[in-house]
């Protein structure tokens, strides 16, 4: 199969929209499910756009796509990328284009003087997990993740 990785460019925006909505499907999230077109845009585009992001083709068809963004470990001292979103469409699973995606993530962090890349992944995903330990990553059972989001967010904002 012949898999082109580049980066997200504004033309596949419509198509990386897709691939969210896929993957907030299979993680069954589609009820927090607000993005837009417009939302990725600023963010992946603006001049002080936090994401960065690649997008995986087979051919001419669309099949996966990365997107991250810097962090800093501060007991560690290290930078690194949050990998927000590792999808591949699964007919194409199990092909390597997720690891060559990490490949050239960490290559990308590597040139920055980069340290590490950190993601989040469902208990219940264990395919996923099982693809991450076999490349190496540590899992810490003792962490978990929080979000302060609408009105949590909104009240500490103001």
């Amino acid at each position: 199969m012949d898999t082109t990785i580049r980066k997200i460019e504004r033309s596949d925006l419509g198509a990386l929209l897709g691939m969210i909505r896929e993957f907030a499907e299979f993680e069954k999230l589609t009820q927090y499910l607000e993005v837009t077109e417009e939302r990725l845009s600023r963010a992946m585009f603006a001049d002080d756009g936090p994401v960065e992001g690649l997008i995986a083709f087979a051919g001419e068809e669309s099949v996966g796509y990365a997107l991250f963004f810097p962090n800093f470990s501060s007991f560690r001292g290290q930078c690194g990328f949050y990998l927000d979103d590792l999808y591949i469409r699964p007919d194409f699973r199990g092909k390597g284009i997720g690891e060559a995606m990490l490949k050239e993530i960490a290559r990308l962090g590597r040139n920055r003087g980069y340290e590490r890349i950190d993601f989040v992944v469902l208990d219940w995903n264990t395919t996923a997990i099982g693809f991450y330990e076999k490349l190496g990553a540590d899992k810490n059972e003792a962490e978990r993740h929080f979000t302060f989001g609408g009105a949590a967010f909104d009240r500490l904002a103001s």
